[in-house]
């Protein structure tokens, strides 16, 4: 704005100058020499006015994007939590209202449409292209890094590592193509499974099964490892609900050690192993901790096991300033790595020493990638990966 007004206080110097230097011809009339200089003179402050405004708005462009970021995470963080919830209270207040055919048009295609999820879903390559999802990446920042290649003609269980509150890292590397899964994995359909009552809820099945997200259970993993063809890779978080409840910052803990289902599933159909580790997933929350044995921790799993999720108690930054509380998560940077897979042989009928071999494999394997890679992204030489 101030440079507004010198720009056009100039203007206003400039065209008292011409109207003092203004004379007359000799035929009485003013000179047309200086009325064009003046003219010109105006014009030229003219444009430099319009010139600065417009460098005043390129600088401002920076703090537009950063608004941006944080609207794309919001919006997300706001679907996770109440979307699902919302829109079943909206349907069925439709229902009392004179738009209740809506409602049941809806609900009856949602009958038909029922086992959908259980078979891929709809996956929208337009979907995970939006530019929100850029926004998103670029808020953390969060990056994808590729170790070794995947053959398409394989199919894959990836275990991911650590849950975190929300899984941030996971969502945007294997859901959206903010980080370009598809062209640093050439030929492989990631699947992330999440939890099946997300999709039991109206409209949210559908943002879900738009970014390839699909439930995580036996009949979808059996589907898509069996009669889906080769390239598939199902990234299951494998700590799931119990992991989140110790997600911190500064902690390095993954919950594996009685986690042996998704190796049984990998023997069951020769679906190979990979490892996948995120650093900075346990960053971007902070969250209050519930010691074992007190009411809050009693109740948290309870929640976990009637239910399915572990109600945490978090908060990340407000979202018109990083130094007050509220949803948004903090700015910290979430790198995932992929590790190296593991062939896997194909036993229909996989024993308890096999399943406890290959477990024991894929233990190993994870906390070589984290010992690996954590020196390049922050962490010292002595940190160790506690596995529980």
């Amino acid at each position: 704005m101030k440079t507004l007004i010198a720009a056009y206080s100039g203007v206003l110097r400039g065209e008292r100058r011409a109207e003092g230097a203004r004379g007359t011809g000799s035929n009485g009339g003013p000179a047309l020499s200086r009325e064009g200089s003046r003219r010109w003179g105006t014009g030229s402050s003219i444009l430099s006015a319009l010139q600065d405004l417009f460098s005043i708005t390129w600088l401002n462009r920076s703090k537009v994007e950063k608004q941006l970021q944080v609207i794309s995470v919001l919006q997300w963080v706001l679907s996770f939590l109440v979307l699902g919830v919302a829109c079943s209270v909206i349907l069925m207040y439709t229902f009392c209202t004179d738009c209740w055919l809506i409602a049941v048009l809806y609900f009856t295609w949602l009958v038909f449409d029922w086992n959908t999820p259980k078979k891929g879903g709809r996956r929208s390559q337009w979907v995970r292209n939006w530019a929100v999802w850029r926004y998103f990446r670029d808020y953390f920042p969060i990056q994808l890094v590729k170790t070794h290649n995947l053959l398409t003609t394989r199919n894959y269980i990836f275990g991911y590592h650590p849950h975190g509150i929300m899984g941030l890292g996971a969502f945007c590397n294997f859901s959206t193509e903010a980080t370009e899964v598809s062209k640093k994995f050439p030929g492989i359909r990631p699947y992330l499974a999440t939890l099946a009552g997300n999709f039991r809820m109206p409209v949210l099945r559908e943002y879900l099964m738009s970014g390839g997200i699909c439930p995580v259970n036996r009949d979808t993993i059996d589907y898509l490892l069996s009669k889906n063809g080769s390239g598939n890779a199902i990234i299951i978080v494998v700590g799931g609900a119990a992991e989140s409840l110790s997600s911190m910052p500064g902690k390095n803990a993954v919950t594996l050690r009685n986690r042996k289902g998704f190796v049984k599933l990998a023997l069951r159909h020769g679906a190979d192993l990979v490892p996948t580790y995120s650093f900075g997933e346990n960053e971007v929350y902070k969250q209050v901790i519930f010691q074992e044995g007190s009411w809050g921790r009693w109740v948290q799993k309870k929640f976990q096991k009637y239910i399915g999720f572990a109600p945490c108690i978090f908060h990340g930054r407000g979202f018109f300033s990083s130094d007050t509380w509220g949803l948004v998560p903090y700015s910290k940077p979430i790198t995932t790595v992929v590790g190296e897979p593991i062939t896997i042989p194909k036993l229909e009928h996989p024993t308890q020493q096999d399943i406890d071999l290959y477990h024991a494999m894929y233990m190993e394997a994870l906390v070589k990638l984290f010992d690996n890679h954590k020196t390049k992204f922050g962490l010292p030489e002595t940190e160790v990966l506690e596995v529980n």
